[in-house]
């Protein structure tokens, strides 16, 4: 009994034996090796992924940044361009109604001139006709005159008749009338 009794006091788990240490020195040997030769690496892996990712983030704020900035200009942009088509539409309307007044005050003078040519011409057509008229008139009014006169005074009764009725016509009017009268009765004598 005493062998086993031995056995089992030198058997006693909470003393550390040999295997004890190795495996303490195997899990160091591990915790070293990973220290030195895993951890870094894995750290370093892991800072740049960090540094990537606050890069990303960095970038997508730029860039969203100049998207806001590109909008804002796209949009100053689009209002100036929008404030210069309305000057270009005001300009062009202004240049419409300036050259339809224009063409209006031109046609106006245009009118104005054929319609003082054609006054111009009709005035002159008309003393055309006049002249020529008086000519003819004139000629058809001696003709007319020399037949009557010729046969007035060919017949001594007619002239006779006409001075007698000339001479009755001043003893029946009162004084004052006679001039009138005679005036008449010899517009009458020439018409007669």
């Amino acid at each position: 009994m005493s062998t086993t009794v031995l056995a089992q006091e030198t058997n006693n788990f909470l003393l550390p034996n040999a295997t004890f240490f190795a495996e303490l020195f195997g899990f160091l040997l591990i915790l070293f090796v990973f220290w030195r030769y895993i951890i870094p690496p894995l750290s370093k892996s892991l800072r740049e992924r960090q540094d990537m990712v606050q890069k990303q983030v960095e970038d997508a704020e730029e860039a969203q940044r100049k998207l806001k900035q590109a909008e804002q200009r796209y949009d100053q942009a689009l209002a100036e361009a929008r404030t210069e088509a309305a000057k270009i539409r005001d300009s062009a309307r202004a240049d419409s109604e300036r050259i339809r007044e224009e063409l209006r005050e031109q046609a106006k003078a245009e009118v104005e001139r054929i319609r003082q040519r054609g006054e111009e011409q009709l005035a002159t057509q008309r003393d055309q006709v006049v002249r020529q008229l008086r000519g003819e008139l004139g000629g058809l009014a001696l003709q007319l005159a020399e037949r009557l006169v010729g046969q007035h005074l060919a017949n001594d009764d007619h002239q006779r008749a006409t001075v007698d009725a000339f001479l009755a016509e001043l003893d029946a009017a009162p004084s004052d009338k006679a001039g009138e009268r005679a005036s008449s009765a010899a517009a009458s004598r020439r018409a007669g």
